[in-house]
């Protein structure tokens, strides 16, 4: 029997960050601070993952959509980098019987759902999972956003795949605790985030009814909006969330990155 896996939420940073040269766009002292996060991740889980279901910011679908592709292409979903930012491999072989089961587990539970066989890795899944597992060695496909970006919506289909975590799955949610493109870098947001994020910190790490209730509620915290004016980002925390059950959390990250404060979660 697998070993039951804990749910991540992670910071996946911006762009290619950590495998191209950006000219200063964001410090050496930043890149290796998230570097070293991403490349001690396998050692901190229980056992090593059967596979990945990996929630990004970066795909949005009518209903939840799983990747069913048994050789998923890399989707380079950025745009105004080095020609070698366009050029980052990472092969992980995809699962389309982890999608099937997937899509079953929501259906399951009254949540209309669906696959896409021609979906690739965005850079919420293979810039950061690259550091984590560098071989493409595990098993990995991504389940999209629902459109609409109702918070309950996606802790109710996080809860849904909690049985996946008994199956040695390892559920990561892949966006920022904070994301407002005009400001972030400027440190003019500094404070803005550091009000969020310590909001964020206590309810994601608060007894899972609270939590729950917290989250559902976000846009009603210190900064909200400024620190996510589109709350794509933030969602996949929800989904993380909804997977944890009655596991609470707690915080794995906390720091200044690109002049505003960021945070990781594990629960579990």
């Amino acid at each position: 029997m697998s070993a039951r896996q804990p749910v991540l939420f992670v910071p996946h940073g911006g762009g290619p960050w950590p495998f191209v040269d950006l000219g200063g766009f964001i410090s050496s002292r930043d890149v290796e601070t998230l570097r070293t996060f991403f490349r001690e991740l396998p050692a901190q889980l229980p056992a090593p993952p059967a596979a990945l279901l990996i929630v990004s910011a970066h795909w949005e679908e009518r209903v939840p959509t799983a990747m069913a592709s048994p050789r998923p292409p890399i989707l380079y979903d950025y745009g105004g980098f080095p020609p070698e930012a366009y050029t980052i491999t990472w092969p992980a072989p995809g699962d389309p019987a982890l999608a099937a089961r997937v899509v079953g587990l929501l259906e399951a539970a009254g949540i209309p759902a669906g696959t896409d066989p021609t979906r690739g890795y965005d850079h919420g899944a293979f810039i950061p999972f690259k550091i984590s597992w560098p071989e493409a060695d595990v098993p990995a496909i991504q389940l999209s956003l629902k459109a609409g970006l109702d918070p309950a919506e996606h802790l109710a289909i996080g809860r849904a795949l909690q049985p996946l975590r008994d199956e040695g799955v390892l559920l990561l949610g892949s966006g920022m605790t904070y994301h407002n493109l005009r400001t972030i870098r400027t440190g003019a947001a500094q404070g803005t985030s550091q009000a969020f994020d310590a909001w964020l910190r206590e309810a994601a790490t608060a007894a899972p009814a609270t939590r729950d209730r917290l989250l559902a509620g976000w846009a009603t915290a210190p900064q909200a909006r400024q620190a996510h004016p589109r709350e794509e980002h933030l969602l996949p925390l929800m989904v993380a969330a909804g997977a944890a059950g009655d596991d609470v959390g707690r915080v794995t990250f906390n720091e200044d990155w690109m002049n505003v404060r960021i945070s990781a979660f594990q629960f579990g």
